[in-house]
């Protein structure tokens, strides 16, 4: 295990990055909480579990937290595509059904360049694109003093390193905590 999460989170800017995993949604609302302006959360209408921004308080300010509704993956990528390109929000959280394939995946990080806003794609697990910059696996770890404990692995890094940290949600604090794996 790495001591060096702060070079790898919060994610690189202008660029678009992928989590998968069972704490993969908690992994992006920790995201749109270090996000330095507001977040756009896309997600398809047919999908039966939707986001509520308030479920999102204990990390993020739910009125930074932007929601749109698409009717299927290639108006969700529209929307994603178009929204990283203008730039007017720090952070666009794409929940996508299908894998990307890689002309997809190259136009959200070219868009991500121009307009120095980040994007994360929840993916399901082993439907990765070859365009990310980076890609996450998170686990949540089981404690019954506190249910915000998270393995998250960085598989995949353009950049070079590749680590897996335990964290935590601090929650007095209210920010992310390394925690050595001795006390997990």
């Amino acid at each position: 295990m790495s001591n060096d999460l702060p070079t790898a989170f919060p994610i690189k800017r202008g660029r678009v990055h992928e989590a998968q995993g069972p704490g993969a949604l908690s992994f992006a609302a920790i995201a749109a909480g270090f996000a330095d302006g507001e977040a756009l959360w896309c997600q398809e209408s047919w999908r039966s579990e939707q986001l509520n921004p308030q479920g999102l308080r204990c990390f993020a300010d739910p009125d930074r937290v932007l929601l749109a509704k698409a009717q299927d993956q290639t108006e969700l990528l529209a929307i994603a595509e178009e929204t990283l390109r203008d730039g007017a929000v720090s952070l666009v959280i794409m929940e996508l059904s299908k894998p990307l394939n890689l002309t997809a995946g190259r136009r959200l990080q070219l868009a991500a360049k121009t307009g120095r806003s980040t994007g994360l794609c929840l993916i399901a697990e082993g439907a990765g694109s070859s365009a990310a910059e980076t890609r996450w696996h998170c686990q949540p770890t089981f404690d019954t003093q506190d249910w915000t404990g998270h393995r998250w692995s960085l598989i995949k890094n353009k950049s070079g390193i590749l680590g897996a940290w335990y964290v935590r949600w601090d929650w007095a604090a209210r920010r992310l905590r390394v925690v050595s794996s001795a006390s997990e």
